[in-house]
């Protein structure tokens, strides 16, 4: 059978290379490895595949045995659904029926039954460690509270977050082992570097005794949950249970949720072989938008408006007025209730010095259900904690950002599973085609003689 007739009919060609091993034609090569035909070419140009004219010089041939140690080295890559949206294999989150679930547990559950350190050390490990706590080592935090310390006072929680991973980072020089075991002791000691490294809400200023305020964070045994160190860093109220409770449950809530814009810049990180801490700092980059981690302060920000004027009407008036959206309602991923929120307000309830800020939420979700029926989401519930707490507005995203850290790390440790630099879409150019003369200095701004070549 000719190269041509087994293209015709999709069975494989086996002709005898020089050392009497099976080859597969272009067609079949591509199959295997789950590429375009243009791409077996480009393997054969980077010196991942030899390649070996077929007789006739129609077309080339490639070694089976090559191929396929090529697909055992890279995996076959998966074709995706129509409509060129991004789909990937995840085992972490699943969104469903108003519902959404971490590994198949329902996560409003875990969220209620366990605390934070525990449920990311399940999400990792699969193991769940009652009463587990992750710890800073001393290095990374000096040099953390040392870098947040250098920062104007004007600075924001991310620019603060963003900085201490680089410093955590840069302090960790087993930071490129990506083995399973190397990337989970990062994370445990990144996680509480990055709440350490905050400054204390009305204490020592970052790198400046900030040791002395730790007492406070600690629980009768001597250790201390992750929200109680946090609680500090957020408000200058002294803490009390239920309201320990609902910041531990948020973090918890919002480790993950599916493929969000920030989790998907940390799997490109990861897909790229990019180390924990950059992973981490690919996915803080991305928080910082307008339209993803800022959305709670925003919400902050309308409820404080709320309580202010006495109610949500004229609040609400000003927002369709002035063309903008009312923070805090609404999520695509649910056409009820957010799960995330409904849990948050039903733990606020126990909270005494909450009552006025869950009035004026209920009182921002019934005046918009005069024209849009849309329900709390978990913005607005942070929003409550926030308000309620004396916390400032970048508090909400300051928890996101903590808590969403775990779920980074659970997602690059699937990411370094799969083969490297998979995340390589093609773009669709748009502009002028070539050949196109050389730009020439617009009339007047030649400002310079040019230099010699």
């Amino acid at each position: 059978m000719t190269d041509q007739a087994a293209h015709a009919s999709g069975s494989r060609s086996e002709p005898e290379g020089a050392a009497g091993g099976r080859r597969l034609t272009t067609r079949e090569t591509a199959e295997l490895l789950g590429v375009k035909p243009e791409t077996v070419y480009a393997y054969v140009s980077r010196g991942q595949l030899s390649s070996v004219r077929a007789p006739g010089g129609r077309g080339s041939t490639f070694d089976a045995a090559e191929v396929e140690a090529l697909v055992r080295r890279t995996g076959r890559r998966e074709h995706t659904p129509a409509g060129n949206d991004l789909v990937f294999r995840t085992g972490i989150t699943l969104i469903e029926q108003d519902r959404y679930y971490f590994r198949g547990v329902d996560a409003t559950e875990l969220a209620r039954e366990y605390g934070y350190e525990e449920v990311a050390e399940w999400l990792w490990t699969g193991e769940l460690r009652p009463g587990v706590r992750f710890d800073a080592p001393a290095e990374a935090l000096v040099a953390a509270r040392r870098a947040v310390g250098a920062l104007p006072a004007h600075s924001g929680s991310t620019d603060r977050l963003r900085v201490a991973v680089i410093a955590a980072a840069a302090a960790d020089p087993l930071r490129f082992d990506l083995s399973p075991r190397a990337v989970l002791s990062s994370a445990r000691s990144l996680i509480p570097t990055l709440v350490g490294a905050l400054p204390v809400i009305g204490g020592a200023k970052p790198g400046e005794d900030a040791e002395r305020n730790e007492d406070a964070e600690r629980d009768e045994d001597g250790t201390g949950t992750l929200a109680r160190r946090l609680w500090p860093r957020l408000t200058a109220r002294p803490a009390d249970p239920a309201s320990l409770a609902v910041l531990d449950t948020a973090l918890v809530l919002l480790i993950d949720h599916d493929l969000a814009a920030s989790t998907l810049a940390a799997r490109v990180a990861a897909s790229a072989h990019a180390h924990p801490y950059a992973v981490v700092s690919a996915g803080l980059g991305v928080l910082e938008g307008p339209l993803h981690g800022a959305a709670s302060g925003l919400a902050h920000r309308m409820l404080t408006e709320v309580v202010d004027r006495g109610g949500a009407a004229p609040v609400v008036a000003d927002h369709l007025r002035t063309g903008r959206r009312m923070p805090g309602l609404g999520h695509p991923l649910y056409t009820g209730e957010d799960p995330r929120g409904r849990t948050l307000f039903a733990l606020l309830e126990e909270v005494p010095q909450a009552a006025d800020a869950l009035a004026a939420a209920r009182d921002v979700v019934s005046t918009t259900a005069r024209h849009t029926p849309l329900h709390a989401n978990v913005d607005l519930a942070l929003a409550v904690l926030s308000v309620s707490c004396g916390m400032p507005a970048e508090a909400g995203e300051t928890v996101f950002a903590v808590s969403r850290t775990a779920g980074w790390i659970a997602h690059a440790l699937e990411e370094y599973a799969e083969r490297p630099l998979r995340m390589r879409p093609s773009g669709q150019y748009g502009g002028p085609r070539p050949p196109q003369p050389l730009p020439t200095p617009a009339h007047g701004e030649d400002h310079g003689e040019h230099p010699p070549r």
